[in-house]
């Protein structure tokens, strides 16, 4: 919902937002060039001395007017010819002239209008709320993408566009909010949709019908600071009955031209002091730099403008078009879809269209936007649901289960759930079996039992839709063909081998970074932003099906690292331990949000065996910021499959590694992991309870004995895995 009411208002209202942030930049540099360029009046000079200079050098005075910026400025009639001028307050004379700055007055016509009267200005008025909407959510996303108000200022993952958008917003969401409810407030005024101000104090009816006494010797005029003063009107020639209008920033008031008493006056009301500080808030006049700092905040708004179109375009490049896509309204069968990069999407295409050609009406959508009371014609709820990271709901899928939580009451059409994920990871599908789990204590009936796809098979996925098929007594064939994500040509540059000796053969292989465009750097697509611990896809020759692998190395490192174990009979595997530098693989990028480090100080301990070193040494190559890492490695013999063992001792020197504990199983006496982490058991168990966080990589069989063991430990200490996982403190990377 928040993102539909951010995403919305910025769309629609992208150009006229636009126009009222650049032009509103643009007039915060006046009150600031006006105030460096304006003669400043000394501290203690008052209005009378001010009044008696100007008087001198224009006996036909008028008025005198002071602007926020300490600008003054003087009226005059001379034989008839009315004059103005900018005065020097020091000697009363004119220094520049008093015609209005056409570019300020075009800047303020089109910032308050458009140049169209009434109608513009309720334009702009729209535009001043489309940007206070947009604030207030974006401020709500902001919060929950960096987890809470507390990590304001969290470190930013993720493509450019979406960290430059986040990046901006974050600095200047409070200009913005400031801007636009300011700007709201003096549309209302301008339409009389206020209450008004105070009124002037009445007109003297009586005065000392006295002239001519020195401007210098008015004691009500000797008393003012010119600090103070906004407007001196003068009492017009000759006439006696006439008196001086005095406005400062405390009120109003009349003076006697005889003698200077004070006639009358009128305190500002809280109303107008309130209605002046909004006024000065919004356009920086008396608060020059507040004005400009508003300024450069409002420019942040044509950026965030084209990174969230960037990010917009992203997200439906994502998503497939559904043609026939029926309205919500008038479906019988309601798909929802929860995924994060896209994929998802083509197996609810594939699914709408075999659906729709057995004859049933089919609505698409995300399931971030599950709204029962709209399914007014709907047989059924089917929910094709990926898995985000450690268990979070994709994009497309947030909030649903805080929305179905909330219910009182389910839906009475019955409810199917297909989980997609990569049995690899430890997380498979729980975002699915979350939402299968509270759906069933929810009451919810079920049309068709959990099930699952792994690694996107067109095979699971047509074995899901003929038990469909069954339950809506047609005939359902699923034929889906997956689209893999854009590919790109790598370039071995170097490999190391390892392992011949045990019968193992393993390489470390480094490819050359393909260029990356523009564009892919703008949405963060390609290889174009990845950190060590995310996967490569690689297409082996004569297969379609991708096989991933951890990198161990950054984009910030200068180049793709893997490292691959050649197994008996491995399609893929055998290809790569097989390719000589200059040789080249095509691949994609797979991020894995789950297995990071974390931007934590909080102390490390990295467990991995075999390759499952590659992404353990990427996080440790890529410690520049000195975090404290406990690495425990086995290997079946240091002389064979030592990997890293060149860089190892120098990461150790250069304090990015500050433990390496090496387990070796081949040998007289067998040591694996879960034996050395047994022999340290003690300082295992007190860095986990001062907050440690452990990262486990390698086979299913070695991460579960890593499991076991950690609970055998870490039982005095009232500590298990499972609570660890809970905290985000212990996380897998197994295949």
């Amino acid at each position: 919902m928040i993102r539909a009411l951010h995403r919305w208002p910025g769309l629609l209202a992208l150009v006229l937002v636009t126009i009222l942030s650049l032009s509103g930049a643009a007039l915060s540099v006046f009150p600031a060039a006006e105030r460096l360029a304006a003669p400043q009046a000394e501290t203690e000079l008052t209005v009378a001395t001010l009044a008696d200079r100007i008087q001198l050098v224009y006996p036909g005075v008028e008025q005198i007017r002071r602007s926020p910026s300490g600008q003054i400025t003087a009226y005059w009639f001379d034989q008839g010819t009315p004059g103005a001028a900018v005065i020097d307050p020091a000697t009363g004379e004119g220094v520049a002239s008093a015609d209005p700055n056409q570019v300020e007055r075009w800047i303020t016509n089109l910032h308050r209008s458009l140049f169209l009267g009434d109608g513009g200005r309720i334009a702009m008025a729209a535009g001043a709320a489309a940007m206070l909407v947009l604030s207030l959510s974006g401020a709500a996303l902001v919060a929950r993408r960096t987890g809470g108000w507390r990590h304001w200022f969290a470190p930013l993952r993720g493509p450019l566009a979406g960290r430059l958008h986040v990046e901006i917003a974050r600095i200047a969401v409070v200009g913005l909010l400031l801007s636009s409810t300011t700007a709201l407030w003096m549309t209302a005024s301008t339409f009389d949709l206020l209450p008004d101000g105070g009124a002037p104090p009445a007109f003297p009816a009586e005065v000392s019908n006295e002239t001519g006494v020195a401007l210098d010797r008015l004691a009500g005029l000797s008393e003012i600071p010119v600090a103070d003063l906004r407007e001196l009107s003068f009492p017009y020639p000759g006439d006696t009955t006439d008196v001086f209008t005095l406005k400062t920033d405390r009120g109003t008031g009349y003076l006697d031209q005889g003698d200077g008493a004070l006639l009358a006056w009128a305190d500002l009301t809280g109303w107008e002091r309130v209605s002046e500080t909004i006024y000065m808030l919004h356009t920086g006049q008396g608060a020059a730099v507040l004005g400009l700092v508003l300024g450069l905040m409002a420019l942040g708004v044509p950026a965030m403008g084209a990174t969230g179109v960037l990010i917009w375009l992203a997200g439906r490049r994502a998503r497939p078009r559904i043609r026939g896509n029926q309205p919500a309204g008038r479906a019988g069968t309601i798909l929802l879809v929860g995924s994060e990069g896209g994929s998802t999407w083509g197996f609810a295409a594939t699914l709408h269209a075999a659906l729709t050609q057995a004859g049933q009406s089919v609505h698409v959508g995300p399931m971030s936007g599950f709204a029962p009371e709209r399914y007014t014609r709907a047989e059924r709820i089917i929910l094709l649901a990926a898995t985000y990271g450690d268990g979070a709901a994709p994009a497309s899928a947030k909030g649903f289960l805080d929305r179905l939580n909330a219910f009182d009451r389910v839906p009475d059409m019955p409810i199917a759930v297909l989980g997609f994920g990569d049995r690899s990871f430890p997380a498979f599908c729980a975002f699915a079996k979350d939402v299968a789990a509270a759906a069933q204590a929810k009451g919810w009936p079920e049309l068709l039992p959990l099930e699952t796809v792994d690694r996107q098979s067109p095979q699971d996925f047509a074995r899901w839709g003929r038990a469909l098929g069954d339950a809506l007594r047609i005939d359902l064939e699923l034929s889906h063909q997956p689209v893999l994500p854009k590919t790109e040509t790598l370039t071995l540059v170097s490999r190391r081998d390892y392992g011949a000796e045990v019968q193992a053969p393993t390489a470390i292989l480094r490819f050359a970074l393909p260029r990356v465009t523009l564009w892919q750097r703008l949405v963060g697509a390609g290889f174009a932003r990845f950190e060590a611990g995310d996967l490569i896809g690689v297409l082996p020759e004569g297969s379609a099906v991708p096989r991933l692998y951890s990198l161990a190395s950054a984009r910030c490192d200068g180049f793709i690292e893997i490292v691959v174990k050649k197994h008996p009979g491995g399609l893929c595997s055998g290809q790569l331990t097989a390719l000589e530098p200059g040789d080249t693989v095509t691949a994609f990028l797979r991020r894995n949000p789950g297995f990071r480090p974390g931007p934590s100080r909080a102390q490390l301990i990295l467990i991995g065996a075999g390759t499952g070193i590659g992404p353990l040494a990427g996080f440790v190559r890529g410690n520049t910021r000195r975090r404290p890492i406990h690495l425990f490695f086995g290997m079946r013999h240091p002389k064979s499959d030592f990997f890293y063992g060149e860089e190892l001792p120098a990461w150790q020197d250069e304090e990015r590694l500050v433990r390496l504990v090496m387990a070796v199983s081949r040998v007289e006496h067998p040591h694996y992991v879960q034996d050395a982490l047994r022999d340290d058991a003690a300082q295992v168990t007190r860095l986990i309870r001062d907050g440690a966080r452990v990262m486990v990589c390698g086979g299913r069989e070695m991460a579960a004995g890593v499991a076991d063991t950690l609970a055998e430990i870490l039982a005095p200490a009232g500590l298990t895995p499972a609570v660890l996982k809970a905290e985000g403190r212990y996380v897998e990377d197994v295949y």
